[in-house]
């Protein structure tokens, strides 16, 4: 099929006007919007096919629209829909002494797994235990947002599994351990930051705590108990599962499929068996007792299956017009240097709009995978800042509002939108500006 050709950026509307929707009516309306985000989605969706379909064709616009789902949209919702429900099986009890120890604690461990289970399943993991731990203490806003920072962000920088941005670059033919070998450092140096400041806040606010939270009752103890261990079995297949889809002698071996039209490697049909297979069985395995503690329920993965539904198909002229125009951006590298350019720039639209979707525009809008792997320094500058500044807002990520959701649901004072960006931008800018420095600069 002849490569699409797109030579207006008005064919970018429909996929502009889903992503403010979703940034705005959970502010505007959230009730409205929990009951017709998926009325909306469509409504965007066939903004965009109709039109598209009577432009290029049904042939053009059937191959494109099927292209996307079956190589990336069904892959991501996959690989997010196992880690969510295999996460969500998993149950941590324990007393512990609402400390600032203990609570950096907590956000250390959590920043560490968000790269293995997943931004989502480290937040929901750790969250409601994390709330637990300090559900006597008065001042406590804070330490959920630090947890949103670290945990529901930073910490998922490692690999593909962590963060949905990263997963479609995997996707996109950048190797699994890409992002633990460039992004470590980078990571390690913002979250010693992060933690380091959280220590000195957290215990400022201790002192100001009534004397008899500080008191440790007989009867609590800090022993750590885990249900649901089945379940890090699981995970652990899941890990072994997408790494092997990425070894290229079992693509070579398994060979190349097409389905109506469309090529792609038999070897994510398989992964993407196995991945439903895994979710299926830890369905099974885990007791029902587990997933009600922990209040699952399947409403967040529906939101977004229904969304990225919608941001995937309304893309496709978006990436097509920046794969003919790839010298669109080279005014702003004149005035600013590239890769530093590159940072902010997706990292402010990753908070504003949505991360996943704004590291794919600008992965192509960089050359795609074959230049950016030889551009690495490039290709970090986008994965950092679609990674690192999905913390700025409340819908940078998708975790972010499901924590805030959860700790609102907990009696947890929380603040709005623009209270939450009065904490974010002035803690996180900094360690951003000296991660500029040092590695874009």
């Amino acid at each position: 099929m002849t490569p699409l050709i797109i030579d207006s950026l008005y064919w970018g509307i429909p996929f502009l006007g889903l992503l403010l929707s979703i940034a705005i009516f959970p502010l505007v309306n959230a009730t409205f919007w929990h009951e017709h985000f998926g009325k909306i989605t469509i409504a965007w969706t066939l903004l965009f096919a109709i039109p598209f379909t009577y432009q290029f064709g049904f042939a053009t616009s059937f191959h494109e629209i099927f292209h996307i789902l079956l190589l990336d949209y069904l892959p991501f919702t996959i690989i997010l829909t196992a880690l969510y429900t295999i996460s969500g099986g998993i149950r941590l009890q324990g007393n512990f002494m609402p400390t600032p120890a203990v609570n950096t604690l907590f956000l250390t461990f959590g920043t560490v797994i968000a790269s293995w289970i997943g931004t989502t399943g480290a937040a929901m993991l750790l969250i409601r235990p994390l709330i637990a731990t300090n559900e006597h203490r008065q001042h406590k806003t804070h330490i959920i947002i630090f947890f949103v920072f670290l945990v529901a962000n930073i910490g998922g920088s490692l690999t593909p599994l962590g963060d949905p941005p990263l997963f479609l670059g995997f996707l996109n033919g950048i190797p699994f351990f890409w992002p633990t070998e460039h992004m470590f450092l980078p990571m390690l140096f913002v979250s010693i930051i992060l933690l380091v400041a959280f220590w000195f806040l957290d215990s400022y606010y201790y002192r100001l705590e009534d004397p008899s939270v500080k008191i440790k009752p007989p009867h609590l103890t800090q022993k750590l108990q885990v249900q649901g261990l089945q379940n890090l079995l699981l995970l652990l297949m899941v890990i072994f599962v997408v790494l092997l889809s990425g070894i290229d002698y079992l693509i070579e071996t398994l060979g190349r499929a097409s389905l109506f039209g469309v090529e792609f490697n038999a070897v994510r049909i398989v992964s993407g068996l196995c991945m439903i297979a895994l979710t299926l069985i830890s369905l099974k395995w885990t007791e029902k007792e587990i997933r009600v503690a922990n209040h699952f329920n399947w409403f967040p993965m529906q939101e977004v299956a229904k969304l990225f539904f919608g941001i995937f198909i309304t893309i496709i002229p978006v990436i097509a017009y920046l794969k003919t125009n790839t010298a669109m951006m080279d005014p702003l590298f004149t005035m600013f240097p590239k890769e530093a350019t590159y940072f902010w720039l997706t990292g402010i639209l990753s908070a504003f709009l949505d991360n996943a979707p704004t590291y794919l525009v600008f992965f192509n809008a960089a050359g795609g995978a074959e230049t950016l792997l030889a551009n690495p320094t490039t290709l970090l500058a986008i994965s950092a800042g679609a990674v690192f500044m999905g913390a700025l807002t409340l819908i940078g990520n998708a975790p972010n509002f499901l924590v805030f959701s959860v700790a609102k649901e907990r009696k947890v004072k929380m603040p709005s939108f623009l209270g939450y960006m009065l904490w974010s931008v002035p803690i996180l800018f900094p360690p951003f500006i000296l991660v500029t420095w040092i590695w874009f600069l």
